[in-house]
């Protein structure tokens, strides 16, 4: 009359692949990869609008861009407008156009710009003479941009002594001053920015009508 008692040893029938211990994934960087961009450090910061002048007005050291090709501009149309509550007339881009149908060839200016820089990345648009290159100012500061493509340059006006010419020197040592980080925008980029507001495409632009002497239109 006895039974036959069974025991059963805890999990001794417990399937195989409950208990199976998973492999480790394959170590991966990705999984610790910064998603983020550049630091600022290392993203250019765009240039707005930029001074314009001759390389004698900068009174400092220049370099001018040595890419000619890129930024150097063929020779442009400019006009000088009064603008109430300024004290000096500001310069215009023009069309030629527009520019001989309304205006005189004296109050036309024309030259070229070039992106140009001080010492340390003080970025402007430097002025090159395009007409009368024989006059003894045009020539010499033709002269000094040509140096300035490759060597850190300073022109002077001789005219206190007597002379109707510019002085060029060249910085004493050629790394006296760290090589210029040239941006990347186009020049025509930084043109239309300096420019924004005073470029003259249309006979009813404000600069225009204010030097033909001629009222705005009634809006």
């Amino acid at each position: 009359m006895s039974e036959e008692k069974k025991f059963k040893v805890v999990g001794e029938e417990i399937d195989d692949a409950a208990i199976s211990v998973p492999k480790p994934e394959k170590f991966s960087l990705n999984k610790f990869k910064s998603e983020q961009g550049p630091t600022a450090a290392n993203v250019e910061t765009l240039l707005t609008g930029l001074p314009h002048h001759s390389i004698s007005q900068a009174k400092d050291y220049v370099r001018l861009h040595p890419d000619e090709k890129n930024y150097w501009s063929p020779e442009l149309c400019f006009v000088n407008v009064p603008i109430k509550g300024q004290k000096r007339d500001t310069l215009h881009l023009i069309n030629e156009a527009l520019a001989k149908k309304h205006l005189p060839p004296a109050k036309i200016l024309r030259f070229r710009l070039v992106l140009a820089t001080k010492p340390n990345d003080i970025f402007f648009l430097c002025h090159v003479p395009t007409r009368n290159t024989d006059n003894s100012w045009n020539e010499t500061n033709l002269q000094a941009c040509e140096q300035a493509k490759k060597l850190w340059t300073e022109a002077t006006s001789l005219r206190e002594e007597g002379h109707d010419k510019y002085k060029i020197d060249a910085a004493k040592d050629a790394d006296a001053f760290p090589e210029p980080k040239w941006p990347t925008q186009t020049l025509e980029e930084l043109i239309g920015a300096t420019f924004e507001g005073r470029q003259i495409e249309t006979e009813d632009h404000p600069g225009l009508l204010r030097l033909i002497g001629k009222k705005p239109p009634v809006s």
